[in-house]
């Protein structure tokens, strides 16, 4: 079972200022791992690229899925056990992740000029950024947009599938689009979700700084996905 703790607000178990600063420190630490994870991706695939080693994908048979499949075990290792890990555990599956993930995204330096991946980066971060504070500091309570947003991301991987098979065509734009919005709420909720790990992990320390790098982990992802539509949208392939 993925780890998905119930709506749990309002659990304190500390003084409601006391708990606001350390809550502030915990997210701030979760957005930090998440910041080195981009860290790591971003140099195993400039390491990647200069060593030539995107062309794995061409030269080995199976090559883009091999890689896809470990990022895929990966994830579902840390989500379904995260309980049972040890932090070191937690900590050494989010940067492997990291760093296979460098090694697909070596291929976009071979597809796209640098300012196009500098520029979208940027744009990226800015949107990140804002709904990121969004979920933070939102008095709502976004544990509503899930099952719109899974039904979202379920379209985006039929759509994505069939893609392979069909062209899109003139619904390329609004593919992306919907994959951007997607994203973008994803952003806001898993920030809320801090909070939420915050609130209901807070007796168990091991267990709080495991939640804090799957968390790590879910905004990471959402940055990347977001940073892939936006390029799929704005980018120009060379």
């Amino acid at each position: 079972m993925a780890f998905q703790p119930g709506d749990l607000y309002g659990q304190q178990s500390q003084g409601q200022y006391g708990q606001q600063e350390q809550a502030g420190a915990y997210a701030a630490k979760t957005f930090l791992w998440m910041f080195l994870g981009l860290l790591v991706t971003f140099g195993v695939a400039v390491a990647s690229y200069t060593a030539n080693v995107f062309m794995f994908f061409y030269t080995v048979p199976g090559g883009y899925v091999i890689l896809t499949v470990a990022e895929l075990a990966v994830v579902l290792i840390l989500s379904a056990r995260l309980q049972k890990l040890s932090v070191g555990g937690a900590m050494a599956l989010f940067f492997v992740y990291a760093v296979l993930n460098g090694v697909v995204f070596s291929t976009l330096f071979w597809a796209f000029d640098v300012a196009t991946l500098i520029l979208v980066f940027g744009v990226t971060a800015l949107y990140f950024g804002g709904l990121a504070l969004y979920g933070y500091f939102t008095k709502a309570d976004l544990s509503r947009l899930r099952p719109i947003l899974v039904g979202g991301l379920i379209f985006l991987l039929v759509a994505g599938i069939l893609s392979l098979f069909l062209p899109l065509g003139s619904f390329e734009r609004i593919y992306c689009l919907i994959g951007i919005a997607v994203f973008l709420g994803f952003t806001a909720y898993d920030t809320q979700k801090i909070r939420t790990f915050y609130a209901a992990f807070s007796y168990d320390q091991a267990l709080l700084q495991k939640a804090s790098i799957y968390a790590a982990l879910q905004l990471y992802l959402d940055f990347v996905n977001l940073f892939l539509y936006l390029l799929r949208f704005l980018g120009k392939r060379k």
